[in-house]
């Protein structure tokens, strides 16, 4: 399958729209053309023993759920391991992709399936994405009024603003001195609102009938970072912990136990996050944290509240969605790709 066509079809899956604003995905790594895929490798890390897996498959794509380039990269030596990475990548013609937080907001995806091992229950978004897309143009909406006699002059320097869509057809009005006046709109950007203030302000009539709107994307229903999951029937801790670590197959978990709280303690709300949770589960109510990573001062300010937390280190709470995400692409794809799940890749932490 050809590169491009392999991404536009893992870009349909889960659009990058969906990623966070700080995150790096998409494709990371890309040989020159041609390149085509038969086989591609799933990996929560990407490694330089998961790269070298690949080679020896042979891959000519790793799917590394991790971007493994996210800091900028001042050269490309042999020194440092995420410099081997791109470089034995590239010498091999392995390309490289990764939807990171994507999968996280995604329906069905990382967050889902880590909440699937709690029990039957309702499960919504902690953070609730936007839309993909936005029916206006710009990011600000701009109404005003000017008079009949002045329209030509000002709609001119008004579409000489880059950045600024005025909207057509302008509604004919009487104003309250019986003059004839002409309602503006525009949507614009936060960039082009000053010099469309401008234009507004150097006449008298629209500056006083000027009113700024910010405009939002709509949410997305059923995608967003995090996971507030209630019961349909509420269980000790005890018992979550011993449901978590089937699911996660973890001989071992971290868990505090909030203040006042026993492993007996009836849990009905947990939330969770995959990965590292502390931005995403900060102040949120609950009677359960779920999520691989918190700072010890993050756990401490939980349990005061009386939120107990489940830690299971960071990529243990993503991994196992990797088999999921496998039978996804395989319907996905039709067949037309071998793909695998590393054998090597693991959480470079364990319990001893």
């Amino acid at each position: 399958m050809e590169l491009h066509a392999l991404v536009r079809t893992l870009e349909e899956l889960a659009p990058p729209a969906l990623a966070e604003s700080w995150d790096n995905v998409g494709l990371l790594v890309e040989p020159s053309p041609p390149h085509c895929v038969s086989t591609l490798l799933l990996t929560n890390d990407l490694t330089e023993e998961v790269l070298q897996e690949a080679v020896r498959l042979p891959a000519q794509m790793v799917l590394s759920y991790h971007p493994p380039v996210f800091a900028p990269l001042r050269s490309l030596t042999m020194r440092s391991w995420k410099e081997r990475l791109v470089v034995t990548a590239l010498e091999n013609r392995v390309a490289v992709y990764s939807p990171h937080t994507c999968y996280d907001a995604l329906r069905g995806g990382v967050n889902d399936w880590l909440a699937e091992g709690l029990g039957e229950g309702s499960v919504t978004p902690l953070k609730t994405s936007e839309a993909l897309k936005h029916l206006s143009q710009g990011s600000v909406h701009v109404t005003s009024a000017a008079k009949a006699a002045d329209w030509p002059s000002l709609a001119a320097q008004l579409r000489a603003v880059s950045g600024l869509v005025l909207h057509t057809l302008p509604l004919q009005t009487t104003n309250e001195g019986g003059e004839s006046a002409v309602m503006l709109s525009m949507n614009c950007t936060e960039g082009a609102l000053p010099e469309t203030l401008a234009c507004l302000s150097n006449n008298e009539h629209a500056h006083r009938h000027t009113e700024i709107t910010a405009l939002r994307k709509p949410p997305f229903p059923g995608t967003g970072m995090g996971r507030l999951c209630t019961l349909a029937e509420p269980v000790s801790t005890s018992t979550l912990v011993s449901r978590i670590k089937q699911h996660l197959l973890l001989p071992h978990v971290r868990l505090a136990l909030g203040a006042g709280k026993s492993p007996d303690s009836t849990v009905r709300t947990v939330a969770l996050c995959a990965g590292s949770g502390g931005s995403v589960l900060k102040g949120v109510q609950a009677d359960l944290y779920l999520t691989g990573e918190l700072s010890h001062h993050e756990v401490l300010d939980a349990v005061s509240r009386g939120v107990s937390v489940i830690l299971c280190e960071h990529s243990n709470t993503e991994r196992g969605f990797l088999p999921r995400l496998r039978l996804l692409l395989l319907d996905k794809l039709q067949q037309k790709l071998n793909i695998h799940v590393s054998e090597v890749d693991r959480d470079p932490l364990t319990v001893v």
